[in-house]
């Protein structure tokens, strides 16, 4: 049809009565839900997920949606349908074509973009493109890695000497002392602790919480609210808002904020500004690594906020995790300890620098292998980070194998992750008791048949939890550091004890981030 043509046929329709405008667009979106319904009919999902989103809403908007995911694939099989235009799999084999480093596919708009800070900017996290996404990842590679950040270690040291003497100090009672206990949570400090970390490491000074013991200026709370938000609108589906000229920026956190989220930005944004006015000679961290590789202006900015954002809160909700998951299992908890114990007689807290006598280095504590078991099996029987991570299946489809079967996947399907069902209810992987913390399971015999290849899969899966290939996480070692060195030195100095073991805590999931909370302890020194 020509343009003008168009034109004509555009203003006759306009013309009409009210009626007819109404059944012609809903005729247009009942023909339209059809096709997607018609495309993808071949994979099972819940009671009304071909025609409607209303079940994903419902899952989203209930704080656990990673559950619900988990249930769709244990009855629906390793890959179901959440929604009209939506698939996820349970698959490590799927999911590891999916993200590889050449792979076609793309990310959603649909889900990353919900999660930007700023209205129509985006950073490492957030961009869909996936040119622009491997050149900005490359320029940040080596400061994430540490190769050009001599003291990413000792900083780390610095906040768990900060952590230990604050739990020693104002918390930790004597183990047969008749004084009042004073309950601790555990999900703050741990949460203190990384956001101390991250903005260490990545804009060169802390924020300070742990030597205040408190959320100052309300950036843990809210960063929270923001997620909250930010969660509650990608599930009604409304939040296109943000992107809406003026009205979008007016509902975003600013920089001229006297508190929270925006004056969160306001330090960061001046931290950036005042180091490009300096050479990166002076100093080599991570922020002068990324300038040094050409990073600058707004992306600068919004790669150190972003990972201060998601430094910080995945890595706290890990933390939160282990200890909870070593509070729970007396058995568990004995032999690690007595690991650990044994490491400190034998001198195994070689320092990691001379600032650092007294944490033990990376190195000494990668060497110890239930402390390493431990961290592998609570971040796997609960993933700290559920993202569905939704991708766009390239166009013209994609033939897959799962499960043995051959499946065309139609150009422009999403489909996205289900962490719930990969790590936790694996049991194809892990065994039979894949729900069970058990930290054993990682000692397989690799010289029994079957067992080298065994282990190579668990571990492959497991990795998973931080990504893969194209996508796999940036922060991961720094992450790594900081669980091994926090653990160990946790339960050197201290003992813990769940205060209410029937609700150990409150647990709230935001588009795939744990906000963890009320997770009080007991806490015993020891000598």
């Amino acid at each position: 049809m020509e343009s003008d043509s168009i034109v004509e046929f555009l203003r006759y329709f306009s013309q009409q009565p009210l009626y007819l405008v109404i059944s012609a667009v809903a005729l247009y979106f009942t023909a339209d839900r059809c096709r997607q319904y018609w495309r993808l009919r071949r994979f099972k999902g819940p009671f009304s997920t071909g025609i409607s989103w209303i079940w994903h809403s419902r899952a989203v908007v209930s704080g656990n949606a990673h559950k619900y995911y988990g249930d769709v694939n244990e009855k629906c099989g390793t890959i179901a349908r959440i929604a009209p235009n939506h698939l996820i799999t349970s698959s490590p084999e799927l999911w590891a074509h999916i993200n590889a480093v050449r792979s076609p596919y793309t990310r959603s708009a649909w889900f990353y973009h919900c999660v930007r800070f700023e209205p129509g900017k985006d950073n490492v996290f957030t961009e869909c493109d996936n040119d622009k996404h491997d050149a900005r990842r490359k320029k940040m590679a080596s400061g994430y890695s540490g190769k050009e950040n001599p003291t990413l270690e000792p900083s780390i040291d610095t906040h768990i000497k900060e952590l230990v003497h604050l739990i020693r100090t104002k918390y930790a009672t004597q183990a047969a002392s008749t004084t009042t206990a004073k309950p601790m949570n555990m999900a703050t400090k741990m949460q203190y602790l990384t956001l101390d970390v991250i903005s260490h490491v990545g804009l060169g000074q802390a924020f300070g919480d742990l030597k205040a013991d408190a959320d100052i200026s309300d950036y843990l709370k809210s960063s929270e609210e923001g997620l909250r938000i930010a969660n509650l609108s990608w599930g009604l589906g409304i939040s296109w808002i943000l992107n809406v000229p003026i009205l979008g920026k007016a509902i975003s956190p600013s920089e001229k904020d006297g508190r929270g989220f925006g004056k969160m930005m306001a330090h960061a944004r001046k931290v950036v500004e005042s180091r490009l006015l300096k050479s990166t000679t002076e100093r080599s961290d991570m922020l002068s690594s990324f300038i040094r590789h050409g990073l600058s202006g707004d992306d600068l900015f919004h790669e150190i906020f972003e990972q201060i954002l998601a430094g910080s809160d995945t890595t706290a909700a890990s933390l939160q995790i282990i200890m909870l998951y070593l509070t729970t299992h007396p058995r568990v908890y004995a032999k690690l300890q007595a690991e650990i114990d044994g490491a400190a007689a034998k001198g195994g807290t070689a320092p990691a620098s001379p600032a650092s006598p007294d944490v033990i280095s990376d190195a000494e504590a990668r060497r110890l292998p239930y402390l390493g078991a431990v961290v592998r099996e609570a971040l796997r029987v609960h993933p700290p980070v559920v993202n569905l991570f939704s991708r766009v299946v390239p166009k013209g489809g994609d033939t897959v194998t799962v499960d043995g079967e051959d499946l065309f996947l139609p150009g422009g399907t999403l489909i996205g992750y289900s962490a719930w069902s990969m790590h936790r209810n694996n049991r194809a992987v892990y065994g039979d008791d894949s729900h069970v913390f058990r930290p054993e399971r990682w000692f397989v015999d690799v010289n029994q048949p079957g067992g080298k290849e065994r282990l190579a899969q668990m571990v492959k899966t497991n990795d998973m939890i931080f990504g893969y290939g194209r996508w796999v996480c940036l922060g991961r070692v720094v992450a790594l550091i900081e669980l091994h060195k926090t653990v160990f030195e946790l339960l050197r100095n201290f003992d813990f004890a769940l205060v209410n073991p029937s609700v150990p805590w409150k647990i709230y999931n935001s588009i795939g981030l744990f906000a963890i909370g009320d997770m009080w302890v007991e806490v015993t020194e020891r000598r």
